[in-house]
């Protein structure tokens, strides 16, 4: 053989580098037929191209001619060596070339190879104990370490070697290295300590794009909406542009708090941005409009989707399951199946869910039936929650036990919390105790499940049950989460919680329920025992006044001209008492209001509502 020339290797690195990486083996075997020897700087990117097709066993026929050739030495070799084994899911060769070669236990490059591949192959402990071995026998540690090293510590289990991790950025000299910073900033959101995040984010001294989007996407993903939308804005005055990235994270939690006309705004940035194609923002903005109660501008943005995948059908089924219109959300489904797109686990829920809330009971039971038959999925604890809350609003209350009874896995605490709610409609007060004692075994602290067996024990009148759901809350220390309920006006989300006075027309909003509850003195007294959603018994739970829905409406009816729709979006489950309000409000008001609670809408109108109190 002659000795490799430089262009073959120039051209080899320029195919990797452009991820042509099967042009890049076919130009290292035209080589070979052409009578070139390889050299230590060929095999690297044989070695990436064999990764990245998953052909371990070519690349172990390079590894034997590395070794023929004398270049296993080289340190650019064994990492790509390392690399190649564990992108093909094999670590222990991975691991016999880092022992084998006692070069490889001094450098750090190897040692990060190894680390990010065991988190690539999920064994996380064995990174661990490497990077202390690595410490242990003084190797340098960089960014890259603890880069691989993080995924590790995004669980509760691992934080706090996270935080050691953190702690020692100083010593390695990394505190100030951004993509490290960054990777912190999303390992302490995930793991829930947002505080921790915000602080790393505050002490940067120039914040890019990936840090916005780290305290972007971290505030979603723990439901904190309001903030979402804060940084955001304080992200536009300081001029900083947003991606894709940022855009999604916005638009989820527009959705989550019906911020539409901030949606509106974000759909033409979107616009304007050029990235009017990205079908992870289309699909955002399908489940914005819906979540946010426009249901029309969902389905107009879904019908204007070129290609629609299965996350866009999700999200347009799911948009109509929310709202009651689950015959819509079936023929959706359908359509779905019949342009040849298979669902997943995810549309199942959507699907199931649409039944259960629009009482489409043996469809439902049909749908879940062809999980397996059709399309060879195995419901998860998700799908027997949907189930039972099928079977239970449809007052099947022993089928709904038995199917439980029949998991093929433990029961979750949705799966009974969703036969307790269906205990509550049908006031089963035997099969609701059994029902609540397995999910406080496995949500212990978990108050909706203790508020719903009380309302059980109040609807009918059995005061000892109340007054031991009482005792059994104060011995454990628990609070109930307060109801809190947003309507937007003029760009701007106001937040109610129940029994608020701190808005600045809190004595007009009173007002207006005041004249509001007179009126519908003449219609029927509304069910003032109910603490389903937030707080009859009240002296038991919160000791509050009104409930934030009915604030929020007084104030979108005190707020808006004639005619207008008003839209609440409410973090809980809305109580009997404010349903029968809301529909006899608006009947008085000749206008339609609209409440998302924590599991769908209700459209009021001419005294009716859309769910016809199936709920």
């Amino acid at each position: 053989m002659t000795v490799l020339s430089a262009p073959w290797n120039t051209r080899l690195r320029e195919l990797a580098k452009r991820c042509q990486f099967l042009q890049a083996l076919n130009l290292y075997f035209q080589m070979l037929r052409h009578g070139d020897r390889p050299n230590a700087f060929t095999f690297p990117f044989a070695l990436k191209s064999c990764a990245a097709l998953s052909l371990p066993i070519l690349g172990a026929q390079l590894h034997g001619q590395i070794v023929k050739l004398g270049c296993e030495a080289e340190p650019f070799v064994q990492t790509a060596l390392i690399s190649m084994y564990c992108r093909g899911s094999l670590v222990e060769d991975a691991r016999k070339v880092f022992d084998e070669n006692s070069q490889s236990r001094r450098l750090t490059v190897c040692y990060n190879a190894l680390i990010s591949g065991y988190v690539l192959n999920s064994k996380g402990s064995d990174a661990v104990l490497l990077f202390h071995q690595m410490n242990e026998e003084g190797v340098p540690v960089n960014s890259v370490t603890l880069l691989g090293l993080i995924p590790v510590c995004i669980s509760p289990i691992n934080l706090e070697l996270g935080s050691s991790l953190h702690g020692s950025t100083l010593k390695y000299g990394l505190d100030s290295d951004v993509s490290v910073v960054n990777c912190f900033i999303t390992m302490y959101m995930k793991c829930d300590m947002v505080n921790h995040a915000q602080d790393l984010f505050d002490e940067m001294p120039d914040k890019g794009l990936i840090s916005w989007n780290a305290m972007i996407s971290g505030y979603a993903q723990n439901g904190l909406a309001t903030n979402v939308l804060k940084l955001y804005h304080d992200m536009e005055l300081r001029g900083v542009h947003p991606d894709p990235v940022t855009l999604v994270g916005v638009l989820s939690s527009c959705a989550n708090l019906g911020a539409q006309s901030v949606g509106r705004e974000v759909e033409c940035k979107i616009q304007a941005s050029g990235f009017g194609r990205n079908p992870f923002l289309n699909n955002a903005l399908i489940n914005m409009y819906a979540r946010c109660g426009n249901l029309a501008k969902a389905q107009t943005l879904f019908d204007e989707t070129p290609e629609k995948t299965l996350v866009s059908w999700t999200a347009i089924i799911g948009g109509y399951g929310i709202h009651g219109r689950g015959e819509i959300a079936v023929q959706l489904f359908e359509e779905m199946i019949g342009s040849g797109i298979v669902p997943d686990g995810t549309a199942f829920v959507s699907v199931l869910s649409a039944c259960s809330h629009a009482g489409l009971t043996d469809r439902g039971l049909e749908y879940f039936k062809t999980m397996g038959r059709n399309y060879q999925l195995e419901p998860g604890p998700e799908h027997y929650s949907c189930m039972v809350d099928l079977l239970g609003r449809a007052g099947r209350l022993n089928e709904a036990q038995n199917l439980i009874e029949s998991m093929p896995m433990e029961p979750d605490g949705a799966v009974w919390g969703a036969l307790l709610g269906a205990c509550k409609i049908h006031q089963n007060v035997e099969l609701a105790e059994l029902a609540f004692e397995r999910v406080v075994e496995l949500e212990p602290a978990n108050i909706g499940y203790y508020v719903l067996l009380s309302n059980i024990y109040s609807d009918t009148k059995n005061s000892k049950g109340v007054l031991r759901i009482r005792i059994m809350m104060k011995e454990r220390r628990l609070k109930k989460d307060p109801g809190c309920s947003y309507v937007e006006l003029k760009g701007r989300v106001h937040p109610f919680v129940a029994g608020d006075r701190s808005h600045p027309q809190v004595e007009e909003i009173y007002r207006v329920l005041e004249e509001l509850e007179t009126l519908v003195q003449e219609f029927g007294e509304p069910k003032k025992d109910d603490v389903d959603g937030e707080e009859s018994n009240k002296k038991l739970f919160t000791g509050a006044g009104v409930h934030s829905e009915k604030l929020a409406v007084a104030f979108g009816l005190l707020n808006t001209t004639a005619g207008m729709e008003i839209v609440v979006i409410k973090n809980l489950r809305i109580c009997e008492d404010c349903h029968l309000f809301f529909k006899l409000v608006s009947n008085i008001v000749h206008r339609q209001l609209t409440v998302r609670d924590a599991t769908r809408f209700h459209h009021f109108r001419n005294g009716s509502c859309s769910c016809n109190d199936y709920w």
